[in-house]
């Protein structure tokens, strides 16, 4: 058997957040990794350690060929908004190609990223087509883990770092509606060690990967504040102006910071899981030992994902 032929382990997006994670544990355990990935960074560090092939849903022989002499998928493809030429229903179509592709492979195991809370009846097209993602994947037959995370912290992630960029640069910060509303944090970290601990059974599940601690949003923006030393006064808003000041925000900084829809999953209680946790590590522990290196710059999801 040459080298080429020896199982590999593929992440789809491993330049992304939760996939980066993901393929430097399987480089750690001496595993050889590949990326599917519709925008490839080879002359990264991790780019020159893995093995890089294109996400290409529209080639299908192309897409089982980088599937090849996989032995687990680690599946975190999807999109966050909808824009020109891409909405969450396609988003979903991709990944039934992608899943009919592994099977025809021969990829013995998926072990696939979802969502808390993600329904076939929800009225946000996220958490639907999270949902028909899921049944996807379990309809194909295929050997499978499910993973529902929440709101992710640590690494590079965007959501609690840019609050906290905020929080450090604004005289004022919005908090749409009450804030009571409940979130469930969860360190990228664990959610990796779970989906590679995943990877090696054989038995099909469906895991909530979040956190141990619940917050309110109020409450978790007050430690944020309180952690970076932030003197901004917490504004209560109107989801709609709150939307408007998040798109003015936006075109300063060249970013999506916030979507109608995740407002609507926020404020719906949707970033909570339905059962116990499985990921350990407490967001108010972590905040403690991060705080003075968080949000002291501003992560851009479109410069991430489009070098813009």
């Amino acid at each position: 058997m040459s080298p080429t032929d020896h199982p590999v382990h593929a992440v789809t997006g491993a330049f992304g957040l939760t996939g980066r994670s993901i393929a430097h544990r399987l480089l750690k355990a001496g595993l050889p990794v590949r990326t599917l990935t519709s925008r490839p960074r080879e002359d990264s560090e991790l780019g020159r350690r893995i093995d890089v092939r294109p996400l290409c849903f529209d080639d299908v022989r192309l897409l089982t060929d980088s599937l090849r002499n996989v032995e687990v998928l680690y599946n975190t493809y999807w999109v966050r908004y909808p824009r020109v030429g891409m909405t969450h229903d396609r988003a979903v179509e991709n990944a039934r190609t992608l899943f009919r592709c592994a099977l025809h492979a021969g990829v013995r195991r998926i072990v696939h990223i979802s969502i808390t809370r993600p329904s076939r009846t929800s009225p946000l097209s996220y958490f639907h087509g999270k949902a028909e993602m899921e049944h996807a994947l379990i309809e194909s037959g295929l050997s499978h883990a499910i993973l529902r995370p929440a709101v992710l912290f640590g690494g590079e992630d965007i959501l609690i770092n840019n609050v906290a960029w905020m929080l450090r640069r604004l005289p004022v910060f919005g908090i749409f509606g009450d804030g009571t509303y409940r979130l469930q944090p969860t360190l990228v970290d664990d959610v990796a060690d779970l989906a590679v601990r995943c990877g090696a059974d054989d038995q099909n599940c469906v895991l909530e990967a979040v956190g141990p601690e619940i917050f309110s949003y109020l409450e978790l923006v007050r430690m944020i504040r309180a952690a970076v030393h932030s003197r901004a006064r917490l504004l209560h808003l109107r989801p709609g102006v709150g939307l408007a000041i998040g798109r003015a925000l936006g075109w300063l900084v060249g970013d999506v910071i916030i979507t109608r829809e995740e407002i609507d999953g926020l404020m719906t209680n949707l970033l909570i899981a339905d059962g116990p946790p499985a990921c350990p590590t407490r967001f108010s522990d972590w905040l403690g030992q991060n705080a003075a290196r968080l949000g002291i710059h501003y992560a851009s999801e479109l410069s991430r994902h489009f070098g813009r």
